[in-house]
């Protein structure tokens, strides 16, 4: 990420709002917003393949039959909508899989999730996202990833509708054809 644009750009934003960005307050907003800016959207400077090799540290399944789903649930994940840069919050994402001899480190799933959603995004994008990613990561075709989340530009602005809740699902392999492994999620 340029940081000196971004403060560059928050700079001009405050004034273009009516704030003096030298007052105390403001001052040191353009640094804090670039900070913040790195730490939220990390997951854009990574391909999912990328993401996939950074996270996927497998086991063995051991004596994990073929046709058993491991299923990680109330995983919570935050992001921006790429249509507002409104926060996308309260988010859960429910991830299931079946392994195919090797089994992802649970905290790898977890951490695949939150990188995915690092970025400016849609609810329905960062489903199809982890669903690629733990399906390189695992070596399975068969993913399922159920989200649910508030979005900001739903509940502060626009309709404002605070108790709307959006829900995704994508399926990948057996997922697609199978409603007993839809259901886990």
């Amino acid at each position: 990420m340029d940081r000196e644009k971004i403060e560059y750009h928050i700079r001009g934003l405050l004034e273009a709002i009516g704030e003096d960005p030298d007052r105390e307050g403001l001052v040191e907003t353009p640094s804090r917003v670039a900070d913040m800016l790195e730490e939220v959207l990390e997951g854009t400077a990574y391909t999912n393949h990328e993401i996939a090799q950074m996270f996927g540290k497998t086991f063995s399944a051991g004596e994990q039959q073929a046709d058993q789903a491991i299923v990680m649930k109330d995983i919570t994940v935050f992001s921006y909508c790429e249509h507002h840069l409104a926060l996308m919050y309260d988010m859960t994402v429910s991830v299931g899989y079946i392994p195919r001899g090797r089994v992802l480190g649970l905290s790898k799933i977890a951490r695949i999730c939150d990188m995915a959603a690092k970025r400016l995004q849609l609810q329905e994008r960062i489903g199809q996202d982890i669903a690629e990613i733990i399906a390189e990561a695992a070596g399975t075709e068969d993913v399922g990833v159920r989200i649910v989340g508030s979005h900001s530009c739903m509940t502060a602005r626009g309709i404002k509708n605070a108790s709307s809740r959006t829900e995704t699902r994508t399926y990948l392999g057996a997922f697609k054809t199978r409603q007993e492994l839809k259901d886990l999620l």
